[in-house]
């Protein structure tokens, strides 16, 4: 287990020849914009950058706190923010071709877009759950689309990978139920959390079969005080809870920055292969995390499909 100096120090011996492109889905708060600023630290602001999300001036004001040298090619490096409600399918389809038009490659893909609403089942225009959505489907659409600029990252050498952060191992996932993977049938707002956990597990393992020589990273942050957080109270039972939540975090949680830190630890540390990471970046295998090979491939091929809009 890497202490924080450790992390840190592991962070900043990242200096590659090359100038890696980093695309952050989500990275306007929280961990994820703790991320950008300490991946632009770390290379002294010799990376290039690319938010995606819907707050342009979050984005814009997490962009002006940073340095931004002068590339390979004698311009500024590119520090870029690209607006997608990620709730549509649709709307992440374009949103990554206008990438790929944009972009010669990435390095580095960082899904951290979270959601948790306990108010039930609310449909996005294309019949998926929104939290389910952001949850997983989004991501998955994500990585499949960018997949080939990760490719070509790899191909020229340099490294390439995609961290999905959201709770490997938080929970024991030991099912699934593949008559109804999309939950319409019978949802339930913790069911629909805890089995995106697992989701997640499945997915970044069958993309590392796609593609073995990228690394698929799925990370629990851990308890980390961020905006987000004030989302659990819009259930008003909630409330309630509210001072043991934060006295769990006042306790035991951390800050954004100090959960950053790990997260990128284990981006930068994944080579290749498929990764399931707790919220100090070690590799935990297969803990909490025993499904049966017919539940993976119905959850693969569940996805591939309804994510082909």
């Amino acid at each position: 287990m890497p202490k924080l100096n450790a992390a840190k120090a592991a962070n900043a011996s990242f200096k590659p020849s090359y100038i890696p492109i980093a695309v952050f889905v989500g990275g306007t708060s929280g961990v994820g914009e703790a991320m950008v600023k300490a991946l632009s630290s770390h290379t002294n602001g010799r990376v290039h950058l690319v938010i995606v999300g819907r707050n342009r001036d979050a984005a814009v004001k997490t962009f002006s706190s940073l340095p931004r040298p002068t590339g390979d090619d004698g311009q500024p490096v590119l520090r870029d923010f690209v607006y997608c409600d990620a709730y549509l399918m649709k709307n992440i389809k374009a949103t990554c071709q206008d990438l790929s038009e944009k972009l010669p490659k990435i390095n580095f893909l960082v899904l951290s877009a979270g959601y948790f609403r306990p108010t039930g089942r609310v449909e996005t225009e294309e019949g998926l759950d929104q939290m389910l959505v952001m949850r997983y489907y989004n991501r998955f659409k994500y990585t499949k689309e960018l997949l080939p600029l990760l490719q070509k990252a790899k191909a020229l050498g340099e490294q390439a990978g995609m961290m999905s952060i959201l709770g490997a191992g938080a929970v024991n996932i030991t099912s699934i139920d593949t008559d109804d993977l999309d939950m319409k049938k019978k949802y339930g707002t913790l069911k629909a959390a805890s089995k995106s956990i697992g989701y997640n597990d499945i997915m970044v393992e069958e993309f590392a079969k796609i593609d073995p020589e990228i690394a698929f990273t799925h990370i629990y942050p851990g308890s980390v005080d961020t905006p987000g957080i004030s989302e659990i109270f819009t259930w008003w039972p909630m409330y309630f809870l509210a001072p043991f939540i934060y006295l769990q975090l006042y306790m035991f949680g951390v800050s954004a920055e100090e959960a950053a830190e790990y997260m990128l630890f284990a981006l930068l540390d994944g080579k290749k292969g498929w990764y399931r990471r707790d919220n100090r970046g070690n590799d935990i295998g297969y803990k909490n995390y025993a499904l049966p090979a017919s539940s993976k491939k119905a959850l693969w091929e569940h996805s591939w499909r309804i994510t082909d809009v």
